[in-house]
């Protein structure tokens, strides 16, 4: 067979090997796109469903208590706004809290590597140990990882401490995102209340809070981990459970005082 013949041959088996090659980076940036840096979702259900169980329940308690519409009105809207802007300070000083401890704990292992460097390579090759590597391989990891000290450093937080920084700009995404959701949450049953009587006003607001709470439980299941059947029902009854508390509480002091 001829040179001319060979290079005829080759050459579809190289394009089909370029076109595989392709597809496989096309597949694996879109394996990579899939990943989230943060879960939103955590702050959408820790400021929606606080926000959305602490109005339902002052709703249920002045209800209970006897309050009039304008009472029950104010209280909620003074809860809704007290409530958001307390659930986004908390959870700004939290991840403040989280960032500062990944902060000073760095600033431990930094001094580590300066003050006791075996040590911290014996840790090293511990943890590569630990995942399977052995003999001149295992030397070769800890070798490269300890020749960059910057990489050295990150490998100890990461293996090590299990800890990722956290940077300024998601601490104020995570805030406001709290905020807002939390906001959501107490508008959602308030806000029958605004346009109906007392009574199919709290009939609807009790239907939206656990249509609200299942949809969250769902789309949690959908988007993250877990059986829908099973997470829907779980937040509705969390969260309707924790209003109707304060709904039994209510009615006992309204029953004492009465």
């Amino acid at each position: 067979m001829s040179t001319r013949d060979d290079a005829a041959e080759a050459a579809p088996r190289t394009a089909r090997s370029a076109g595989a090659r392709t597809r496989a980076t096309r597949g694996a940036a879109q394996h990579r796109e899939q990943h989230r840096k943060q879960n939103w979702l955590r702050d959408v259900i820790l400021g929606g469903q606080d926000g959305l169980v602490n109005v339902l329940g002052i709703i249920l308690g002045v209800i209970a208590g006897g309050g009039s519409m304008t009472v029950l009105l104010a209280t909620g809207i003074a809860a809704a706004i007290t409530e958001s802007i307390s659930m986004g300070a908390v959870g700004y000083t939290s991840s403040v809290s989280e960032r500062d401890y990944y902060l000073s704990e760095r600033e431990r292992e930094n001094w580590e590597i300066d003050s006791v460097p075996e040590v911290e390579r014996q840790e090293i090759r511990e943890i590569y140990a630990r995942k399977g590597f052995e003999g001149d391989l295992l030397e070769r990891i800890v070798d490269t990882i300890t020749s960059n000290r910057e990489q050295w450093l990150e490998t100890m937080m990461d293996e090590e401490l299990h800890l990722r920084p956290i940077e300024d700009a998601r601490i104020l995404r995570s805030a406001a995102v709290i905020t807002v959701a939390t906001l959501i949450g107490h508008l959602i049953p308030l806000a029958p209340f605004l346009f109906l009587a007392r009574t199919p006003a709290l009939v609807t607001a009790i239907a939206l809070s656990a249509l609200a709470l299942f949809g969250v439980g769902v789309y949690s299941s959908i988007t993250l981990v877990g059986d829908w059947r099973r997470n829907g029902p779980t937040l509705v009854a969390i969260g309707l459970g924790a209003a109707f508390v304060g709904f039994v509480v209510s009615s006992l002091f309204h029953t004492v005082a009465g």
